[in-house]
Parts: structure tokens; C-alpha cells; sequence
């Protein structure tokens, strides 16, 4: 029997972490070398190759670790021996790594990205489980094509749909809108669907200020101003619902994209997307026609993400549009 040749790239995270009475608290210190000799039988499911990229807490990953993760990632799949990668990561950011590959690694092969939600100080510790099943999803091929996933508690998710919803719950991560990909059932793999769009983007350098702003009752221009004062490279907005802000906000948004600055526009709510349902001062419509890109059904911090990363590709305003509304927002037609 020949076994796949899974890539494991260890980044720190919860499914590192252990009591460390010294701190006080657990903290990230597992090597992924340890953390594969805590589990039996692990390296009987695939060739396995570990490359220890640090122990990092979740909230410690910037965009340029993301992005030197995405190149690490690159390297592995342009090698014709890998057949598929698994990231490990802490999950309070662990969708907007997951997205950053997403958006930024060109491949067919399985890139699965995983963490843990008890660590391994805990009876209970889920990191076993949640590697166990990267590697069996990594190395098949049924994924192909898939772009990268995140896999948790058996849940296979798209890294563009999944959002941490619990701040405890093993299974935290869910497609709100369109529901998981498939799941993992005893080293099995079931798919029932792809993910609905994948773009890549030539990424090669970071901008260095995209800020996420989120409106509130009574919002003014103030945050918008100094984002831009501050020298934003980009703008994104999580709106109320189907895609409205206060009229202060429709102004300041609409003066900051005159001056060239990408502004995008995503729904506060964590389900549905935002549209041209209403035209009064400071609604969609006039958003929309003053300039500001809709997104699809992202969510504000991957919005942020793909900004980031089609910024950091030297795209124009005009290619950036493109990128974010492939459904049509006037007519929600797919393009």
C-alpha cells in the first residue's frame, strides 16, 4: 500500500498549549514533533513530513506570518511528492489564516487547516482527533480542488464560509450561510458540495494599515477620518443589515473612495448579504452608485483579508470590484 505524503506545519496554538504553572495559565510550547508522539499510531495514516514553524498564540498572527506561511505552504504543494498540507493554528484567527491561503496559495492539492479547542493538559484535548483527520482529508484526493479547508470535531468547512461561532464548543467552527463541506467519519471522507467561488491572488507584498470598522447607532464620520489620516491603504465596513450606514458614514465612505481609496462594504449580521433593498441617505443604493464595492458573503475579517491580499497584488480599484462582487449585487447572479 502506498501511503500519501501529508506536510505538517505546526504554527503553535491551543493544540500546542499545556499548563505551564511557571505562567500561570496555558501557553503555547508543543513542538509538532510532540505533539505527533502524544498521539499512537498517528504516522500510520500517512508519509508524514513536519516543518516547525514556532508555537504562536492565535492573536499573535500577523498578516506577514500569514504570508510567509502562504510561500511555506507554496513550496510544499509545487513539490510533486506532497499530496496535501495541514497547517495547525490557534483559533482565535485561524479563519483569517485559513482565507490568506486561500486567497493566496495556487494549487489543486488538499491544504487543510486545523486547531484545538481544549489543550493538552485537559482529559478531553481535541488535538488528536482534529490531526487525525487533516491528515486522512489531506492526503485525499477527493479534496482536490476544494482549495483549503478547515477541519474541526469531523466538520469539513470552506476557509472562505467558516467562522468561529463559540468561544467553547469543539465543533466552533460553521458555514453560517451554506453549511459544511462534508465530514470525516472514522479516517472516511464525505463530500457533499464544493465551495462556491475560489480567487488567487498574486500576492507579494502586505499594505500596512486596511482597517475593519463596524457600524453603531449614532456612528459619525470621526473613525473614518482618522483611518484615512492615518494613511489607510484600504476601507472595510461591516454595515447594518442588507447594507445600510448612518448618513455621516454614507458621506465620509463616499469622499474616500473620490480620493482612490478601495472601500468595501460587508453586512454586520453573521448570515446573508448585502444589497440595493433601500435608497434613502445613507442606504445600499446610494453606497453602491457613490462607489463602494459590495463583497459577497464575506464576513468583515475575511473581507479584510482578501482586501489585504488584492491590494498586496497591485490590483486597481476597478480589478479589486471584480474580485469582491462576483455576484452581481444588483441582480445576485453569479459571474
Amino acid at each position: 500500500m502506498t501511503f500519501p505524503h501529508v506536510v505538517l506545519i505546526f504554527t503553535g496554538g491551543t493544540i500546542a498549549s499545556k499548563l505551564d504553572t511557571d505562567f500561570g495559565g496555558v501557553v503555547p510550547s508543543l513542538s509538532g514533533g510532540e505533539i505527533l508522539e502524544r498521539i499512537p499510531g498517528i504516522r500510520d495514516r500517512a508519509r508524514l513530513s513536519v516543518h516547525e514553524y514556532g508555537t504562536y498564540p492565535g492573536p499573535h498572527i500577523t498578516p506577514e506570518r500569514m504570508l510567509e506561511i502562504s510561500r511555506l505552504v507554496q513550496r510544499y504543494v509545487d513539490d510533486p511528492d506532497v499530496d496535501g498540507v495541514v497547517v495547525t493554528h490557534g483559533t482565535d484567527t485561524l479563519e483569517e489564516t485559513a482565507y490568506f491561503l486561500d486567497c493566496t496559495v495556487a494549487t489543486e492539492k488538499p491544504v487543510v487547516v486545523i486547531g484545538a479547542m481544549r489543550n493538552s493538559s485537559e482529559p478531553d484535548w481535541d488535538g488528536p482527533r482534529n490531526l487525525r483527520d487533516a491528515i486522512d482529508a489531506a492526503g485525499n484526493p477527493v479534496l482536490r480542488g476544494c482549495g483549503v479547508t478547515v477541519i474541526l470535531g469531523g466538520i469539513i468547512n470552506a476557509a472562505s464560509e467558516a467562522s468561529k461561532t463559540d468561544t467553547e464548543d469543539l465543533s466552533t467552527f460553521a458555514s453560517f450561510d451554506f453549511g459544511p463541506l462534508g465530514r470525516i467519519t472514522n479516517g472516511h471522507v464525505l463530500l457533499t458540495r464544493r465551495p462556491l467561488h475560489r480567487e488567487v491572488f498574486s500576492t507579494t507584498s502586505l499594505p500596512s494599515f486596511v482597517p475593519l470598522l463596524k457600524s453603531y447607532a449614532g456612528m459619525d464620520e470621526k473613525l473614518i477620518t482618522l483611518c484615512r489620516a492615518e494613511g489607510a491603504q484600504g476601507l472595510v465596513v461591516e454595515a447594518f443589515g442588507v447594507g445600510n450606514v448612518t448618513p455621516s458614514v454614507y458621506y465620509a465612505l463616499a469622499d474616500a473612495v473620490r480620493s482612490g481609496l478601495p472601500v468595501v462594504l460587508v453586512s454586520r449580521c453573521p448570515v446573508g448579504r448585502i444589497e440595493h433593498t433601500y435608497a434613502y441617505e445613507g442606504a445600499g443604493r446610494g453606497l453602491y452608485d457613490a462607489g463602494v464595492i459590495f463583497a459577497d458573503y464575506l464576513n468583515g475579517q475575511k473581507a479584510r483579508i482578501k482586501l489585504l491580499c488584492a491590494v498586496g497584488a497591485g490590483l486597481p480599484i476597478d480589478e479589486i470590484r471584480r474580485a469582491f462582487e462576483w455576484v452581481d449585487p444588483l441582480e445576485g447572479i453569479g459571474r
